[in-house]
């Protein structure tokens, strides 16, 4: 294994190329879980991996409750397929308690205010009466809790973590912008039989799927990501080769084992191109993701495939999420929405010559075009 291969398998694998999901849903199933604090970019990660879906596509799949935004994993926001939650959280839940306990501790809020507020919160929310944080905070004020700052944010994320809240239908804001709400779990989220059924056989799920569709990746890259130990990754990915020993295949680079999914890739261009290039016009493909991307999460310690180190926040002006050439970072972008249209800042580094600086154009001109697609609005570059 090269590391060609690398990116060239992270990209098909992650659906970043062909062949692609057929819906959004269908995205966040292949990757399990999808990091989304910011949600208008977040629409995007998952309108790149499919067949064209629109940021209005993604809004509805959300609205009807098949993506659920919830905090899991390290917690962070996440998008999860709402077939996959309860399993998910049985898996991480205790883990994410413990991690928070420091942030409980100092917000005031212990076993017995937790349970009363969880109380609080499920008859707000009770009969699809799906509520805005706003909302929360004031059904939380009138039971005698603090209605902001850091015990409302604890006292919602512990019991999303808890299975009390879950996503609900979104809301417009009166400046048009869409806000979260929060839903019953128990009302939002199906039994799912056949499932994972203990803690031994969620853990096995998870490795599984990680590798499936990030993979060539290491099991410290699937620890960081998922939030768990690196003993239970091994424990997950020896289950997973018990059951079917030809799931994964491993390969060694960089003196780490990477373990990959063990199918053909989907088609990709010629054998001698350079990974990431486009298939069909045979030039370089341009990608815009956001900082948060699967592409860039997915992985901690083999992250350095991306060619560069990922912007963790703004530079002064400096926009923060990641444009890719052939799937390496080459430079940073951020859109800005007013009056109906978008206007996308896209900075890149010098080209060698002028011919390399026209292909690099054609790329992000192409790219623009389905951004502006997939936002059905006005588009164009700054």
């Amino acid at each position: 294994m090269h590391a060609d291969d690398v990116v060239r398998l992270r990209l098909s694998r992650q659906q970043l190329r062909p062949p692609r999901a057929v819906s959004a849903e269908a995205a966040v199933k292949n990757l399990l879980a999808v990091q989304s604090q910011e949600f208008s970019y977040a629409r995007w990660s998952l309108a790149q991996r499919t067949a064209g879906a629109s940021a209005a596509d993604v809004e509805q799949a959300v609205a009807d409750g098949r993506i659920l935004r919830t905090h899991i994993l390290r917690p962070t926001w996440h998008f999860v397929h709402r077939d996959d939650l309860r399993w998910l959280l049985m898996l991480s839940a205790p883990r994410l308690h413990r991690k928070n306990a420091g942030m409980y501790r100092q917000a005031g809020i212990d076993a017995g205010a937790a349970a009363r507020s969880a109380r609080v919160l499920a008859e707000a929310v009770a009969g699809g009466a799906h509520k805005t944080r706003e909302q929360l905070a004031a059904a939380l004020r009138l039971s005698g809790f603090a209605d902001r700052g850091l015990e409302l944010a604890y006292l919602i994320m512990h019991a999303e973590i808890s299975g009390v809240l879950t996503s609900g239908t979104p809301v417009r804001s009166a400046g048009g912008t869409l806000k979260q709400t929060y839903a019953l779990f128990e009302e939002r989220v199906p039994v799912m039989p056949g499932g994972p059924a203990d803690r031994p056989a969620a853990l096995a799920e998870l490795v599984r799927r990680y590798f499936l569709s990030r993979g060539p990746a290491t099991v410290k890259d699937c620890a960081d990501w998922s939030g768990l130990t690196v003993t239970d990754v091994r424990l997950g990915l020896g289950l997973t080769l018990e059951a079917d020993s030809a799931a994964l295949g491993t390969a060694v680079l960089d003196d780490m084992e990477f373990h990959f999914s063990s199918a053909e890739p989907g088609p990709g261009g010629p054998a001698d191109a350079a990974p990431g290039h486009d298939a069909e016009s045979g030039g370089h493909r341009i990608d815009l993701i956001q900082c948060y991307d699967e592409y860039v999460m997915g992985y901690s310690r083999t992250r350095y495939f991306l060619g560069g180190t990922a912007p963790a926040r703004p530079e002064r002006d400096t926009p923060m999420h990641v444009v890719l050439m052939d799937g390496q970072m080459i430079g940073s972008w951020r859109h800005d929405l007013a009056g109906g249209r978008c206007e996308l800042d896209i900075r890149t580094g010098p080209e060698p010559d002028a011919a390399a600086e026209r292909d690099t154009s054609h790329a992000i001109d192409e790219t623009v075009a389905a951004y502006g697609a997939f936002l059905g609005i006005p588009t164009v570059r700054k």
